[in-house]
């Protein structure tokens, strides 16, 4: 809706219920004819998990640069750690919103003493933005509802909106039996999750003469499939593509401290030969170690 067309835009603002710290739940219910503008400033530390279950509305970002829109029985999952998403709503006609504001830190607590694997938390991947659009389920939409028309006791609202936050959360994040739809990154199996991290640090500690796959299978109890697979859905690699970069990343700061030569530094990394070091030095770099030792001057 063009701003110029419509002479009643009201400014309305959310009914908010703080369930803990970094964990609120907002509502809004547009029950006019007339578009209106709901804002709210929320900083780069929350994911935002939007649900519309009536109508439609549109996010606003950058001055109006750009926008996303909600539809009826849709949800919205938002996430930027490199920038903060204010809320700029414009909630259409006859439309009802639910989101459920969550910290990283409390968000992380959510789910397990291995939260710092979930994918798009990752030490990989903390920088990337997440935008993520879904359908409310039928469970989902029973919850959201009862968010919506809550009337009961107000001394119990705090404690009851926990827990129908907790419950969207938690049938946001189930693991369908449905092949189809996208396995959620987050609920990767937490004992397996240590075990792929255990993978990665005997790789690391190991880097100049690495077990192989099936060595490393064995000694860390999983098996091939489950940390060729684990390991690529955590680190976002392979294990020995993983390695290869982090070889690479030691050798290149080794060069820089300039405490060794080409060939102890090509040694310390498990290269043999300087040549094989160098050729893989520039596979990944572009340059030779010596090359790029001579530009950092």
């Amino acid at each position: 809706m063009d701003f110029s067309d419509s002479k009643n835009i009201a400014r309305g603002s959310f009914n908010e219920t703080k369930l803990d710290d970094g964990f609120f739940v907002l509502t809004y219910q547009n029950e006019t004819n007339d578009l209106q503008i709901v804002e709210r400033e929320i900083d780069s530390s929350f994911i935002q998990f939007h649900y519309c279950i009536k109508g439609s509305s549109e996010f606003i970002f950058n001055n109006g640069n750009y926008r996303l829109k909600i539809e009826e029985e849709n949800s919205l999952l938002l996430y930027n750690p490199q920038r903060d998403l204010p809320i700029h709503l414009e909630v259409h006609s006859k439309s009802w919103l639910v989101s459920v504001l969550v910290s990283i830190k409390k968000f992380h607590g959510l789910f397990s003493q291995e939260a710092d694997y979930i994918t798009f938390l990752s030490e990989d991947n903390k920088d990337k933005k997440y935008y993520k659009d879904g359908k409310i389920s039928p469970s989902m939409a029973i919850a959201l509802n009862q968010i919506i028309n809550y009337n009961l006791n107000s001394s119990i609202k705090t404690l009851y909106f926990k827990g129908k936050a907790l419950e969207l959360l938690s049938l946001y994040f189930n693991r369908s039996e449905d092949a189809d739809i996208e396995q959620c990154p987050f609920l990767v199996d937490e004992t397996n999750v240590i075990k792929i991290r255990k993978a990665k640090d005997i790789m690391i500690a190991r880097m100049a003469e690495p077990p192989t796959l099936q060595e490393l299978s064995e000694e860390i109890g999983l098996s091939l499939k489950k940390l060729k697979e684990g390991f690529k859905q955590i680190y976002g690699d392979s294990v020995f593509s993983f390695l290869f970069d982090y070889k690479m990343e030691v050798a290149r700061k080794l060069l820089e401290a300039g405490n060794h030569n080409v060939n102890e530094v090509g040694l310390k990394v498990g290269y043999s030969t300087s040549s094989h070091f160098i050729s893989a030095f520039k596979k990944k770099y572009g340059t030779t170690p010596k090359k790029y030792l001579m530009a950092l001057g």
